[in-house]
């Protein structure tokens, strides 16, 4: 794991063959099932995704600490899809005051990127930009993602290693 005032990184292999961690990256519907949205549409170079948050579907304490944000609206901006290898959006991190319009702050980048390994797939997740986000956000949203991507890098792996229909 690396990570400074501006970028976070996760790595984690994953016990599941890598077209199914690229299915739960890259499928808007799968994606919200374990990240914990709903969004309208699927994923596709350059749309601008809405949607609101709502309990993950891989594990039921993550799921009770997100059940407060159930119905938060969202935005995510896919920027790149090349499949079975990387995929990325942009997004206002730790956006969760119904309160506070996020829309002009600059955006953070999130990527996703697979690679075959012995016995599954290494996912690597980084999110770079921090050093933009308005000072007053600025710690709380690294923070919060810091501890965020690693909890959600173990949602995942609960995800994919169970059979899904």
């Amino acid at each position: 794991m690396t990570s400074s005032t501006d970028r976070i990184e996760k790595r984690v292999t994953l016990r599941a063959p890598q077209e199914r961690v690229w299915r739960a990256v890259s499928d808007a519907q799968e994606f919200g099932n374990w990240f914990g949205m709903e969004l309208d549409g699927p994923f596709t170079p350059g749309a601008e995704m809405r949607g609101r948050l709502k309990p993950t579907i891989a594990d039921a304490d993550v799921a009770k600490m997100q059940a407060k944000y159930a119905g938060t609206p969202l935005a995510i901006y896919i920027e790149q899809i090349e499949p079975m290898s990387t995929f990325s959006f942009r997004w206002h991190p730790f956006a969760l005051d119904p309160a506070v319009d996020y829309s002009n702050e600059p955006m953070t980048l999130v990527t996703f990127h697979l690679e075959p390994v012995e016995g599954g797939t290494l996912l690597t997740i980084v999110e770079t930009g921090f050093d933009a986000v308005p000072l007053a956000r600025r710690a709380d949203a690294f923070e919060a993602n810091e501890e965020g991507w690693a909890l959600m890098a173990d949602v995942l792996a609960k995800y994919v290693h169970e059979p899904r229909s």
